[in-house]
């Protein structure tokens, strides 16, 4: 362990060293370079590092303010919005594609597996939008047409903006802990789930009928095991380290797919912000996101190595599956 965990450290170190010479070379190539930028490139560049690790990444020319600070000002929200995505995939993917591989022929398999496959297509944000048209728009049109209703109670579901969420300590504010901050974060999460979940329905489907195909799988059918200790027990277990390693990737896709959802919705989170960075060329903001981003990243990443060493230590053995 102790080994893996150093390989993986030198990793990160190299990992970091490129994304900050991305964010050097992007912040240079911005409209609005510093005059005084014409140094040996080199020589700028040590001084840029020097400048990330002192935590000094500039000033925003918007908000007059540190741009590490706005950035981390902004990314609550974010992280609140990707975890209730998450959660969401976590809760549907896993049972649908279990099902759907256990029962490979019901009507129901069937189903599911033809709707992953379309959702795999649809954009995130088209499914923002057709969300919005159904329990937006759609349940404020019928709402209004039974004002005597069970309708008329509920309404359309919030798809602007964030509401008022509670406020914890240190600053932070949640909406997971008031069923109006849930309204509001409702539809963003669940457009971020619906461009999740087909992929791992499909993925836990294909792993998990590969492993119920095996031969250690035939010979627990053979000892007279339940089907469930066999599902849950052997078939499950072996199935997930591709699926935690997807989950990793797509967690770190999911700040790019923010970018989208936060803009349909309006969600104060950090990719609306680096939307309005980009359109009024704030440089300190745009290369902090970028910097900012590449390291929730980098440790989400390392996050899943880990979890996939204690789902199987062959990943790190010698002469293992690494």
């Amino acid at each position: 362990m102790t080994r893996f965990l150093f390989k993986r450290l030198l990793q990160a170190v190299g990992v970091l060293l490129a994304i900050s010479l991305i964010a050097f070379l992007l912040r240079d190539a911005l409209p609005g370079a510093d005059a005084n930028g014409s140094g040996v490139a080199w020589r700028r560049y040590l001084q840029f590092l020097g400048q990330l690790l002192r935590l000094d990444f500039g000033t925003s020319s918007f908000f007059h303010r540190p741009a590490l600070e706005v950035v981390l000002g902004y990314l609550p929200a974010t992280l609140e919005l990707v975890i209730a995505g998450g959660l969401l995939t976590a809760l549907f993917a896993a049972p649908l594609g279990i099902y759907s591989a256990i029962k490979p022929h019901a009507a129901g398999a069937r189903l599911i597996l033809r709707l992953a496959a379309l959702g795999v297509s649809l954009p995130v944000f088209l499914t923002a939008i057709l969300l919005i048209q159904v329990f937006s728009l759609g349940l404020s049109s019928a709402a209004s047409g039974d004002s005597a209703g069970w309708l008329a109670s509920l309404g359309g579901m919030p798809a602007y903006g964030r509401g008022n969420p509670v406020a914890l300590w240190g600053g932070w504010a949640t909406n997971f802990a008031s069923w109006q901050g849930l309204a509001y974060l409702a539809l963003p999460a669940l457009s971020l789930a619906a461009g999740m979940l087909p992929l791992f329905v499909r993925l836990i489907h294909t792993e998990m009928r590969r492993v119920l195909a095996s031969d250690y799988i035939r010979f627990a059918r053979a000892r007279g095991l339940s089907p469930w200790r066999i599902y849950a027990r052997h078939a499950l277990k072996n199935a997930l380290l591709p699926v935690v390693t997807l989950g990793g990737i797509q967690l770190g896709s999911l700040m790019a797919y923010t970018l989208l959802v936060e803009s349909v919705f309006q969600w104060p989170g950090v990719g609306l912000m680096f939307l309005d960075a980009v359109e009024r060329g704030d440089r300190p903001l745009i290369v902090t996101y970028l910097l900012v981003a590449g390291v929730l990243f980098l440790l989400i990443n390392t996050l899943v190595d880990l979890c996939c060493r204690l789902l199987d230590p062959r990943v790190v053995a010698p002469g293992g599956i690494q």
